[in-house]
Parts: C-alpha cells; structure tokens; sequence
C-alpha cells in the first residue's frame, strides 16, 4: 500500500519507517534538514531489537501525499487545521486518514476540515528524534485503532510490518485512557525535565499523578465517556515500562517549541469548566508549562 506520512517527527518516523521495513512505498513530509537526510541515506531506524537505513521518499511539502492511499497524519494538535488545508488539493477520493496524535479530538476536526474518512488511532510508542534522518525507539509500538470499513486493511498492514494493532468499537475511550496518562505525565516530565523513571521517585509525585487521574475521571464521567480498565492502577506501571522516556511535552520545551498541553491538561481545564468539575491540579500544571513555553531560552 503506497502510504505518506503528513509531520514525519518521531511517531510519523517511526510507523513509517516499520512500514516501508516491510516493502511498502512511503514518503514522509518533514522538515528540510531531515528531507534531505532521509534522500541520501534512507531513514536510520534505530530500534530496540534492530538498527536498518530504511529507504524511503521524503518531501519538504504536502505534493509529497499524492497517491498515498493511506495518510500517517502526525502533525502536532495545534497545527491540525492549518495541516489540513495544506493537505486538501493533494488527497485523492479513496485516500484514508489515520489519525496518529496526541489529544481526544483531533480526528473529529480533521474529519470536519476535510471531508475525508479519518479513524482516530491510540499510540504506545516511546521514540524520539536522534537527529535529522535518525529516529530513537525506546519501548512499545501498538496501536488502537477505531472501527471503520478500512480498520481491517490497515490492521493486516501494520500487523504484517510488525506493529500490533487492535481495532476497538469505544475508541473515544480508548483515546481518553491516552489523554489521561499524557496528563499524568506529560506536564511534571517538562517541568522537572525528567525521564519518567526518576520522575516518579520524587516525592509526592505520584500522588499528585493520582490527583490528576481523578480529575481526568470526573471530567469523562461528567461528559459521558466509559474509559474502560482501570487507568488508576496503570498509570504508575508505564513508568517502570518507559523508564528512560521524556514526555513529547519534555521534549518540546528541550527544543525552544511551543508543546500540546492545550490539548491535554488544558483540554481536561476547558472541559471541566464546561461540565461544572473542578480541575485544580490539571489547571496548575497547565499554567506552569504555559509559562516555561513563554520562558525565553537561556
């Protein structure tokens, strides 16, 4: 299946890069230093159980989705409109979007800006960028998928590539599971600018993780939404799983770029307010890393 990915970072880098493994012909659109890395040697997948220069297409512009029947759309939360206007002119009729980004809505908005079939996707993956051309795993690779006339197709494919797929009727809630260990963790990772092992042996921190669960709880309940497990019980667990792990919202602010927490513990704020829960400790952390973002870099 000819497959782009739309914001090759670190997530895009990494399905892409399984994916093409596997024989698929896929372009990544990305930045220019990374483009013309991934033109001259290939795209260095750097793996926990295996390290290839994978070869590959890259592109610095949208043209490079042309043809794709299957869209990786990793774009940062906050760029998901902008994205898809750049995106509409070069979609063809059948093409299918999956959705691979932080945040509880984003599919529902690009569903809305482009008219195109969109399934929402749940991603476990550690992995960062090592440098232009070279992405870093640290852990995990599944995804959760939502239900739709396409959902087998892309399992079969990503399946056969070596990532575990599971397609699931409550994908909002599988989404809000995501939401709300990115809310545990995201903000006191950036803050403290700390792997996720060291961070929760600080004091206090993992009641403070537990305050935040709470929160994201009585917000899902008040709007609705079954998160199925038991996400208080897990949370801790991704930590001894992710040791060495920054939170995307860690390394974001590492870089000097503005993060998602808008679209995590700030989306946990905005709904709250909405919905009559109060939300005091997702609001302090949104507020200390909206600051630290505004923070010039030293």
């Amino acid at each position: 299946m000819r497959v782009a990915v739309m914001g090759a970072g670190a997530v895009g880098c990494y399905y892409g890069g399984m994916l093409a493994r596997e024989g698929n012909p896929v372009t990544l659109v990305g930045r220019p230093a990374h483009v013309e890395a991934v033109r001259r040697d290939g795209l260095y997948l750097d793996t926990q159980s295996f390290q290839l220069h994978v070869p590959m297409g890259a592109n610095t512009g949208p043209v490079g989705v042309e043809g794709a029947k299957l869209v990786l759309f990793c774009v940062k939360s906050t760029d998901t409109e902008a994205a898809a206007r750049l995106l509409a002119p070069h979609l063809a009729e059948e093409t299918v979007l999956l959705s691979l980004q932080n945040g509880v809505d984003n599919a529902e908005r690009l569903q809305a800006a482009l008219q195109h079939e969109v399934i929402p996707a749940v991603v476990y993956v550690a992995t960062e960028m090592a440098g232009p051309g070279h992405v870093r795993h640290h852990g995990r690779g599944d995804l959760v998928i939502g239900a739709s006339a396409s959902s087998a197709e892309i399992a079969a494919l990503f399946t056969a590539a070596g990532v575990p797929v599971k397609i699931a009727d409550n994908v909002k809630g599988e989404l809000w599971v995501k939401l709300i260990v990115n809310c545990a963790y995201n903000a006191i990772s950036a803050i403290s600018r700390l792997p996720y092992g060291p961070m929760v042996a600080g004091e206090g921190v993992l009641a403070v993780m537990d305050d935040v669960v709470s929160e994201c709880l009585a917000v899902a309940q008040a709007a609705g939404v079954s998160v199925p497990g038991d996400v208080r019980t897990s949370v801790p667990g991704i930590a001894h799983a992710m040791a060495g792990q920054y939170s995307s919202t860690a390394q974001d602010l590492m870089r000097g770029k503005p993060s998602e927490i808008d679209h995590l513990n700030g989306y946990i704020v905005r709904k709250g307010e909405a919905l009559g829960v109060p939300t005091p400790v997702n609001r302090v952390l949104h507020s200390l890393v909206k600051l630290l973002e505004s923070k010039p870099p030293s």
